[in-house]
């Protein structure tokens, strides 16, 4: 007959299966289905498909204040509520007006996948989805610019994950190119919009600062700015070969000194021949794991009422297409 003691023990070790089971619920539940509630106003506006045909072809391309997304292709990524940085696909951040995308790559054998960290990019938004690789992204990229043949692409490459050195990323990157080289624009200068229309614009962000690889496409090296404890930096200047970069990426800063640093980066700003800004409103807050839609949600916000000039080439994370647009139309009420 059993004991009131082995029905106790029985209803424990019932509980102690019960536990695992609600842990990886909840886990899943954090990490997969509230991302795929946090989404952004998709609303059109009209013309951004094609704004950059009202530009003079003799623009350099960095006076043009351009609208750019951070970690461009994490709509679908593992670990979604902290590496999704985007609502948008690749795709439809291009018709929406974006024409600055970070591309973060992770080499696969022959092939690269779409990276956050070391989080893969992904076909949809189940944890069981399918890898997205660059291929799939130039795919999208290729159909827009035979689509709309006046606008260009700044493809902002780095070397996300992987212990390929830059000559081996770089040489895996060509195998790309040469498969349509008339798509792509590898210049090491800065080009003109006349230049770069129809094309996808190269810059690589993938040598090491003391072993550049000065080949391929156009260098666009900055040293990392993360660090939350001190918030007096804003923009920093780099020289890369022909040019003079002013960057401002405080990736670790919480809302209010992301916002301050974003502000003080544009007062620093230039853009000529010479020099080119390129400023991040993107911020993983200053925790060691960080939830990007929450800070998006207040930061986005604050740009949209910015009553301080727009100047270079500036990155939001879940761009909408009503961001692009303030971004974009500044070019236009100059």
């Amino acid at each position: 007959m059993e004991t009131k003691k082995s029905k106790k023990a029985k209803r424990l070790l019932h509980l102690l299966w019960i536990i695992p089971l609600l842990i990886v619920l909840t886990l899943g539940t954090i990490l997969y289905l509230v991302p795929a509630l946090e989404t952004v106003d998709r609303t059109p506006v009209e013309g951004s498909a094609d704004w950059m045909k009202h530009l003079p072809d003799d623009m350099p391309l960095s006076k043009v204040v351009l609208p750019g997304t951070h970690d461009s292709a994490t709509k679908n990524v593992q670990l979604a509520y902290i590496t999704r940085c985007q609502a948008l696909s690749i795709g439809e951040q291009l018709e929406a007006g974006f024409r600055y995308l970070d591309i973060r790559l992770g080499a696969s054998g022959e092939q690269f996948r779409m990276m956050h960290g070391f989080t893969s990019c992904t076909t949809s938004g189940w944890p069981w989805a399918a890898t997205l690789y660059l291929d799939d992204v130039l795919s999208d990229c290729y159909a827009f610019l035979v689509a709309h043949p006046s606008e260009t692409i700044v493809f902002a490459v780095k070397q996300e994950y992987g212990g390929e050195t830059p000559e081996q990323f770089e040489a895996l990157l060509s195998a790309y190119i040469a498969k349509n080289p008339d798509a792509w624009l590898l210049s090491d200068t800065i080009p003109t919009v006349g230049e770069a229309r129809g094309k996808i614009f190269l810059t690589r962000h993938y040598e090491n600062a003391s072993a550049p690889v000065p080949t391929l496409g156009f260098p666009c090296y900055w040293q990392t700015q993360n660090g939350h404890d001190d918030v007096t930096p804003n923009a920093a200047a780099h020289e890369n070969g022909s040019y003079t970069l002013i960057v401002q990426d405080r990736y670790e800063y919480d809302a209010p000194d992301k916002l301050d640093a974003f502000r003080k980066g544009l007062k620093a700003a230039q853009t000529d021949e010479t020099h080119l800004t390129i400023s991040f409103l993107s911020t993983k807050g200053s925790g060691s794991f960080g939830h990007p839609y929450s800070l998006a949600k207040t930061l986005n916000p604050e740009l949209m009422q910015l009553t301080d000039p727009l100047i270079g080439w500036i990155v939001t994370d879940f761009g909408s297409p009503a961001i692009a647009a303030r971004i974009y139309k500044t070019n236009f009420n100059r």
